[in-house]
């Protein structure tokens, strides 16, 4: 019997990277697919508003450059990034938003779409410890309109995230 691809079996599965890695490491998740509104501001605060879910537990997956280490920031919608504090939780000096393409072409994601699960490229991660407050949280399942909701315990176990005080209100 042949092998299937990656691809194939995303396809097949009608999955993205991101839940099929779920599924493969048997982690318990919930899918939340809503319209994706190309016009609406912010990509997570839409996906809070259309889910009824508190922005909170709401996390973005943003990617910077951390002293030329391209590093994952995942933060709730309500806030921002502290980049100083994101530096500092990976033992870095300095960091900046990475490139938006290079982030793309990275994780294998489109921006507003980009999770923190089966990344192309696997890089090294920072959730924010305010994440361990709630039961579960939501990140992108890697794909606009499409949220997966999951315990913050096991985002950061198959992610290999450190937990560190990164997001700011």
């Amino acid at each position: 019997m042949a092998k299937k691809s990656r691809k194939q079996q995303q396809s097949q599965s009608g999955g993205t990277p991101a839940t099929v890695a779920l599924t493969a490491a048997g982690v318990p998740y919930e899918v939340h697919a809503y319209d994706h509104d190309p016009a609406h501001p912010s990509y997570g605060e839409e996906a809070a508003e259309a889910m009824g879910v508190s922005p909170d537990r709401v996390f973005k997956t943003l990617v910077a450059d951390v002293d030329g280490a391209l590093t994952v920031a995942v933060v709730p919608v309500a806030g921002q990034l502290d980049l100083k504090a994101l530096a500092t939780a990976v033992g870095g000096k300095r960091a900046a938003m990475a490139d938006p393409t290079l982030a793309e072409r990275t994780t294998g994601y489109v921006r507003g779409g980009i999770s923190p699960l089966g990344q192309r490229k696997k890089l090294r991660t920072v959730l924010d410890d305010s994440a361990t407050a709630h039961p579960t949280i939501c990140v992108s399942a890697g794909r606009r309109g499409l949220e997966v909701e999951l315990s913050p315990e096991d985002l950061a176990t198959l992610t290999a995230a450190v937990l560190a005080p990164i997001g700011r209100a």
